[in-house]
């Protein structure tokens, strides 16, 4: 089986390189279908794919083009002819009343516009109404109702038929038990919906996986999916997946009653009865260009809400319309997924390099094959520490899965271990410096390994990227590519020597005119005022942040009388632990430090604190505050610098020493852990504005 697999999957990348470059050929069509086959049950029924989505829709569009050019090709058992695999032993098999189609899938306006331009010819009207709603990233499931009350509960299986998972059904709270149809006028219901996982509540699940020694999941949906398919129905309780309800596949009318006449009709009435509906989300609209802007601009947003979605879907709202325009074996005519750009990639792990930061952190960053996923390219990835690599089991050679959710720094979700050759090299992570070569140190309760040597060139080069960077001193024109041309000329080795820069030198060089260099020095003699926790922050103290960095400032009158602290005194000061502590009270016991912390200050550096009297007037007075999650009117650091304005601090962690959590949208772990506290007080943004005046 294993061959087979890897064999499958050689056929995969094959094809999928054909399809993007001069297109698969007739000859190949019997390979491409049993490729589909393959990773449809790899999707379906063991919920563990080895291509992501559009891989696999870049290939069934493919085979679809193939037979309709070629109609004498298509076979009975083609993956167009059917709805498609999920059906297993484990459960009893039920009918669904009406068969679950899946949907045809566009990537771009021009196919919005042709299926509008058919949407259109089907139905004889000039305009047509259309219904767009989220396109939920779950496993999909059939919920039957008679006489009001919900008697089966199943997956989508092939479409025609699924599984029967009614006692896991019951136990997701966001389906009732029982619901008025009867109100609306329908008897027997059949409906559509998709059960998913929170990221919140996927996150905690994949963390628990790996404490167990488990291999995380995927994504959500596998989370979801296979959660469906455990045997206790009370631990699927325990999982708290969501369902939302988007459709009726099957209604009947009871007598004297019309029942529903549109799509966004039925989305109101599932909400109305106490379902989760995309009720909030739909939006109608006359014509296509509304609906490919709506899309448009929801994408930007997907990242806004607590579930994964994939897309949107757009529906013809009338059903007397969608009756007209009918549908294929495979999908409804009167109805598409528009998908957003791709959040998942296959790629192969090519080497590994590492880098040095600017504390001595060694840090391993993954080479893999370009891949385009969610609109770039990724060829680099971080791999965190050694453990990380060992947890996932990486080598050299392995096909990887990569993910890059919510347009941040890319990660590898998982290796494909089915698709080893025996050809895959272990990672050896090395145990000397790349950079100095002096032998690396791993601290007992630390994950990384360090170099030691102060003086090694990498964590110089890191240290002075740090100091000049925008969050530190923000000296602009001293980015990364001049600092580390300077560094190679010799005309900067120390931080002291930012201050001390040879001007006419630097003026010999190619791209450095006069008005370049007197924006350096214009930015670099502004960076002297910059406030004494800037300063502290841009020093690069390990486990010391900005708002750590504000902590320290604040305690002190000048930067200097840090010295005079025992690691005792550090641990007095608000949210500073013993790993800040011990941190801080080396780097203020080292000779060198001080002499460099002088030396700046004969330059001109600000080391006296200028404090705000915090303690004065401000009706947030001896207040501590944290936000969490995303706000909406004010950015973080705006909110917490009205917190100091107004008197109030800003502490780093969720604790008893806490009083607010002002909480904004997608809230994650230190809402949870803060309701465990009942002194603390959770507000939101808006309760906020209001206790400093400004609403």
């Amino acid at each position: 089986m294993t061959d087979r697999v890897k064999e499958l999957q050689q056929h995969t990348v094959a094809l999928l390189k054909t399809a993007k470059a001069e297109g698969i050929t007739p000859s190949a069509i019997n390979t491409l279908r049993e490729v589909l086959r393959f990773h449809e049950y790899r999707y379906y029924i063991q919920n563990d794919p080895l291509v992501s989505d559009f891989e696999y829709d870049t290939l069934y569009k493919s085979l679809e083009k193939l037979e309709t050019e070629n109609p004498d090709l298509i076979t009975s058992d083609s993956p167009t002819q059917r709805v498609g695999k999920g059906l297993t032993k484990e459960f009893p098999t039920v009918q669904h009343l009406v068969p679950m189609l899946s949907l045809d899938n566009s990537y771009n306006s021009d196919d919005l516009l042709d299926f509008d331009r058919k949407a259109r010819e089907l139905t004889g009207e000039s305009v047509i109404e259309y219904c767009v709603e989220p396109k939920f990233d779950g496993a999909s499931i059939s919920l039957l109702y008679e006489d009001d009350r919900l008697v089966r509960g199943a997956t989508r299986g092939d479409g025609v038929y699924g599984d029967d998972i009614t006692p896991n059904i019951r136990q997701i709270r966001t389906i009732p038990l029982s619901a008025h149809f009867a109100t609306y006028g329908l008897d027997t219901v059949e409906i559509r919906g998709e059960v998913l996982i929170n990221k919140n509540n996927f996150a905690k699940f994949n963390e628990a996986v790996v404490e167990a020694g488990g291999q995380p999941l995927a994504n959500p949906r596998n989370a979801a999916s296979g959660t469906l398919r455990i045997k206790d129905p009370l631990e699927v309780g325990r999982r708290k997946l969501e369902a939302f309800t988007y459709s009726l596949g099957y209604f009947s009318i009871l007598p004297g009653h019309e029942g529903p006449h549109t799509h966004s009709e039925t989305l109101e009435m599932l909400w109305n009865l106490g379902f989760r509906s995309p009720n909030k989300e739909k939006k109608v609209f006359n014509g296509i260009q509304a609906v490919i802007d709506y899309c448009t601009e929801f994408e930007a947003h997907r990242d806004d809400l607590p579930y994964e979605i994939d897309g949107m879907v757009i529906k013809v709202n009338r059903f007397d319309l969608q009756d007209k325009m009918g549908m294929t074996t495979h999908h409804p005519r009167w109805a598409i997924a528009y998908k957003f750009k791709a959040r998942q990639a296959t790629s192969k792990l090519l080497r590994v390099e590492y880098q040095v930061g600017r504390t001595g952190n060694i840090g391993p960053v993954a080479k893999i094959e370009p891949v385009a996923i969610g609109g770039v390219t990724v060829s680099s990835i971080s791999l965190f520490n050694e453990d990380n690599i060992r947890d996932k089991d990486l080598r050299i050679g392995d096909t990887v899965l990569v993910e890059r959710a919510g347009d941040v720094i890319p990660y590898i979700v998982k290796s494909m271990h089915e698709l080893r050759t025996g050809n895959e090299q272990v990672i050896q992570f090395p145990r000397n410096c790349p950079a100095c070569g002096d032998e690396l140190y791993r601290a007992e309760e630390e994950a990384a390994w360090r170099c030691t040597n102060i003086n090694c060139s990498a964590q110089v080069l890191e240290r002075l990227f740090h100091f000049a960077s925008k969050d530190a001193m923000d000296i602009r024109g001293l980015g990364e590519a001049n600092i580390e041309k300077f560094y190679n000329l010799g005309l900067l080795c120390t931080i002291p020597q930012i201050y001390q820069l040879d001007y006419e030198k630097i003026g010999t060089l190619e791209g450095f005119g006069p008005k370049s260099i007197t924006n350096l020095q214009t930015a670099i003699a502004n960076s002297k005022n910059q406030p004494l926790h800037r300063l502290m922050f841009a020093l690069g103290v390990r486990h010391v942040g900005e708002t750590m960095a504000k902590t320290l400032a604040h305690a002190v009158n000048h930067l200097l009388d840090l010295q005079r602290f025992t690691e005792a005194d550090l641990m007095n000061l608000e949210d500073v632990g013993p790993k800040v502590a011990n941190s801080v009270f080396t780097f203020f016991q080292n000779d060198d430090n001080i002499k460099m912390l002088q030396e700046l200050e004969g330059l001109g550096l600000q080391l006296v604190n200028a404090k705000k009297d915090f303690g004065n007037g401000g009706n947030l007075e001896g207040q501590t505050f944290l936000f969490t999650g995303s706000m909406v009117k004010l950015k973080r650091s705006e909110a917490e610098a009205l917190v100091e304005e107004n008197g109030g601090k800003i502490v780093s962690g969720v604790s008893s020493k806490l009083n607010y959590l002002v909480v904004g949208e997608d809230a994650g772990s230190k809402l949870e852990k803060a309701k465990k506290i009942t002194s603390i007080k959770i507000i939101t943004e808006d309760q906020f504005l209001r206790m400093i005046g400004k609403v």
